[in-house]
């Protein structure tokens, strides 16, 4: 495999950031690895941070180079700082940088397909709500998504936290604004209803869900579920014990490769 760290101007940010990238290699005289390597354009998994983390946390926590090596599949792993990929309503426009901008960028840096069967997205936490969100969003870029202890029932979240600690209140209403999110494009409930209102259940990316039965956010979780079976949507659900930590995410991200839809 290759790894490379890096660092990048961002017209949508207007300013310089950073991403960690893993490229397909084939080593067959490297011990331990021998790694596989396709022909043409790699398919693309985009592996999303939480709200304490940045573009580097998923190698240095879970072993995501070497559960790749065989499978032929680059990994784009963006910094978002604590933007919960929204465009911020007093912030910066992450979403629109996420959504639009990286994956340009990413395709004009390295053969990355841009095929939407090729095209995947993953995220623990606040990076589980934001890979859900893309694919829901954008389901004519995003082949399938998957949640690992996502906070996927934000608006009830933004309320706990407005009414929580000034640091915490301030950040949401940073984010979401003073409303917050409830019916707008941010609210993973609303897009839901969304599809189910207008019959396009068939249109929407596979979704994989997984949450640990001690994790704070499992009625998130939950609440998701019940509405993403409600709107007819094609879910992978699994439950288990666990907590929010990386013990559960190092294991459950294995779990989301094999799900992922691969062509051989």
């Amino acid at each position: 495999m290759a790894l490379l760290q890096c660092r990048f101007f961002s017209e949508v940010l207007g300013l310089s950031t950073s991403m960690t990238v893993i490229l397909p290699q084939s080593a067959p005289s490297q011990i331990g690895m021998p790694g596989s390597a396709r022909s043409g354009p790699y398919p693309t998994l985009y592996l999303l941070h939480g709200m304490s983390d940045d573009d580097t946390i998923w190698l240095r926590r879970t072993s995501i180079e070497r559960y790749v090596a065989d499978l032929g599949l680059a990994v784009v792993m963006p910094q978002a700082d604590l933007s919960f990929y929204t465009d911020m309503a007093h912030g910066n426009r992450y979403w629109t940088f996420i959504s639009e901008e990286l994956p340009n960028i990413c395709r004009s840096f390295f053969p990355l397909s841009d095929r939407r069967e090729d095209n995947f997205v993953a995220g623990l936490s606040m990076g589980g709500y934001g890979a859900i969100k893309l694919a829901l969003r954008k389901p004519e870029t995003f082949a399938a998504a998957a949640s690992l202890s996502g906070a996927l029932d934000i608006h009830r979240d933004f309320l706990e936290h407005v009414r929580g600690p000034r640091e915490l209140s301030a950040l949401f209403q940073r984010i979401f604004g003073e409303k917050g999110p409830l019916g707008t494009e941010d609210d993973l409930l609303a897009l839901l209803r969304k599809y189910e209102e207008n019959g396009t259940q068939d249109q929407a990316p596979r979704l994989y869900q997984c949450c640990g039965t001690e994790d704070f956010l499992y009625q998130d979780n939950l609440v998701f579920r019940d509405a993403c079976h409600q709107a007819g949507l094609a879910l992978t659900y699994d439950e288990g014990p666990g907590d929010h930590d990386w013990a559960y995410w190092d294991a459950k991200i294995q779990d989301v490769l094999k799900w992922l839809p691969l062509k051989k």
